[in-house]
C-alpha cells in the first residue's frame, strides 16, 4: 500500500501537524501555511473524508505574540506563554477555517483525559459529533495546566492516542522531514528514505534515532513510538514533510514521497469485528 492509497482508502483522517512545519525560520506562525493547509482538508471534507487536526504551535504563537518573554525558561512563563499562545493558534486557525466555510473547534487534553473512561468517552462523543457535522477539531495538549503526572510531552503520541480514541482510518504525521532513513539525512546524504514499515522492531535496529528538533518536542523516537501504537489498534501512519508545497494535496495525489507504517493485519480484523 502506498500512502495514496491510505488517503483513499481512509473516510476518518488525523493530521498532526509539528512545530516547524507551523513556524517560520523566524519562531513566528507560518500563516500562508495555515491558509494552504485548511483548503487542502477542505477538498479531502468536499470528497466525504473527515478531519481531525493535532496542532502544536502554542509556545510558538505565544512568541509571536509577546517576544519579550522569549528567553524567560521559568515554567510558569512556559505556562503562561502557552496560554497566551493559544488563543493566538486558534484565533489563525478559526479564520483560514472560515475562509473555506468551515468550523474550527479546540479540544484542549491531558494525559489524564485519556485514563479516565468518563472523559474518553465525553471525548469521543464530541469528535464524532463534530466531524458529522462537517466541522474541524484541533486538538493541542493543555500545556497551560499539565504537569509531569498529566503531561503526554509530544504531539506525536497524542495524535496516536487520538486516532485511537476516534477509530481513525489513518494517522498522518507532518514534521520537517521526509520520512524515516536509514540515518539522519541533515548530517548524511547518503542517507536512503525507507517507504514502507511492516515490522517496526527490525526498522528499530537498522536506523539511527536522533534527538529532537529546534522548534518540537518530539523526534523520530517519538514517531516511532506513535505508529507503535496506531499500527496495533490496525491504524496505519504516514510520516511526511509538511514543509513542501502543498504536502496534503501532494499525499493524496501520490506526488510526494513518504513513510507508510503499515496496518498490523490482526489488530485491523479485531477492530472491525468489535
Amino acid at each position: 500500500m502506498t500512502p495514496k492509497e491510505a488517503i483513499e482508502r481512509s473516510r476518518k483522517i488525523v493530521v498532526k501537524i509539528g512545530s516547524n512545519t507551523l513556524a517560520k525560520s523566524d519562531g513566528t506562525i507560518n500563516v500562508a501555511f495555515m491558509k494552504t493547509f485548511a483548503s487542502e482538508c477542505a477538498e479531502l471534507i468536499s470528497k466525504g473524508k473527515q478531519i481531525v487536526i493535532v496542532s502544536s504551535g502554542a509556545q510558538i504563537a505565544g512568541l509571536s505574540t509577546i517576544r519579550g518573554w522569549a528567553h524567560k525558561g521559568d515554567i510558569y512563563y512556559r505556562q503562561a506563554l502557552c496560554a497566551i499562545g493559544q488563543v493566538e493558534l486558534m484565533y489563525q486557525w478559526r479564520l483560514v477555517f472560515d475562509e473555506q466555510k468551515i468550523h474550527a473547534a479546540q479540544l484542549l487534553l491531558t494525559k489524564d483525559d485519556f485514563s479516565d473512561d468518563h472523559r474518553t468517552l465525553n471525548i469521543r462523543n464530541t469528535l464524532f459529533t463534530l466531524a458529522d457535522e462537517n466541522a474541524v477539531p484541533v486538538i493541542n495538549e493543555n500545556d497551560s495546566i499539565a504537569t509531569d503526572e498529566f503531561f503526554i510531552g509530544d504531539n506525536d503520541n497524542l495524535s496516536a492516542l487520538t486516532a485511537i480514541l476516534w477509530s481513525a482510518d489513518l494517522l498522518i504525521l507532518f514534521s520537517d522531514i521526509d520520512g524515516i532513513f536509514t540515518d539522519n539525512p541533515k548530517t548524511n546524504e547518503d542517507a536512503q528514505l525507507i517507504e514502507v514499515v511492516e515490522d517496526i522492531e527490525a526498522l528499530k535496529k537498522q536506523i539511527t534515532i536522533g534527538s529532537a528538533n529546534s522548534f518540537g518536542t518530539g523526534g523520530i523516537a517519538t514517531k516511532i513510538e506513535a505508529a507503535e501504537k496506531t499500527t496495533s489498534s490496525g491504524i496505519p501512519l504516514i510520516l511526511a514533510n509538511g514543509g513542501k508545497e502543498k504536502a496534503l494535496s501532494a499525499l493524496a495525489a501520490g506526488t510526494q514521497k513518504a513513510t507508510l507504517f503499515t496496518a498490523n493485519e490482526n489488530a485491523l480484523f479485531n477492530a472491525i469485528m468489535r
